[in-house]
């Protein structure tokens, strides 16, 4: 059983009083530690995709899987603590909260939910440090996002999303707008991501980052296609 798998994935929408479709019978299935990367222009239905996977756009046709289960036969508050607990996001540009310091901001979706501490586990301040430090920027985690580099905000913003230690991790665009060393440094973070067991999936207009992963896709008009490549290993780490 995949850890995710997307069957006949479909979005329509009309424009023009014609109908077309973003996402056209897409069919995807995601393995823990699978590292997936997804091209295309933009415009491609690359983020209506990664949406869909999550359960914030309702597919017009098709279903989404999450571990065997629908999550299209999930309430509100159950498709929102599944993506709590189970799925970590990275949206495009800032998601950061301006008036939460850095490390407020990665603390934030352990407490969207009532949980407890388990024995042994450590504190949610505990888990947010340990994860800035594994990112590089635990230095600034009394800092707000407005004193942050576009590179640093991603960093926090993958920190969060790995709070409460998800089974799926995804990232739309997590490298738009950085420059080739900072976008190196992200790609190898997130490839380490994988490599612990979580699975990745991003999306992306950049096909050089693609040999991180194990597996690539592109997106054209909709369509969902594998993008056959030879397996480069890129080294390195941060």
């Amino acid at each position: 059983m995949s850890l995710l798998e997307l069957r006949e994935l479909t979005k329509a929408y009309r424009r023009g009083g014609r109908a077309f479709n973003a996402v056209n019978r897409a069919n995807l299935s995601v393995e823990s530690g699978d590292f997936i990367g997804v091209t295309g222009r933009s415009g491609s239905g690359k983020s209506t995709l990664l949406n869909m996977s999550v359960g914030l756009i309702t597919p017009t046709a098709g279903t989404v899987f999450f571990e065997g289960r629908d999550i299209g036969r999930l309430n509100d508050t159950e498709i929102s603590l599944f993506r709590n607990e189970k799925a970590g996001f990275v949206p495009q540009g800032m998601s950061l909260l301006a008036n939460f310091t850095v490390l407020e901001n990665v603390c934030l979706p352990r407490f969207l939910f009532k949980r407890e501490t388990a024995p042994g586990e450590p504190l949610p301040e505990e888990r947010a440090l340990a994860l800035l430090e594994k990112t590089g920027i635990v230095h600034l985690a009394a800092s707000y996002p407005k004193e942050l580099s576009g590179g640093e905000a991603r960093r926090v913003a993958i920190a969060r999303a790995l709070i409460n230690r998800p089974a799926l991790f995804i990232a739309d665009e997590p490298t738009g707008d950085l420059d080739a060393e900072t976008t190196a440094e992200i790609m190898g973070l997130l490839r380490d991501i994988a490599q612990t067991g979580t699975a990745v999936l991003i999306v992306t207009h950049e096909p050089d980052t693609l040999p991180y992963g194990n597996k690539a896709y592109t997106m054209n008009a909709g369509n969902l296609t594998p993008l056959l490549r030879e397996k480069r290993t890129v080294s390195g780490d941060l």
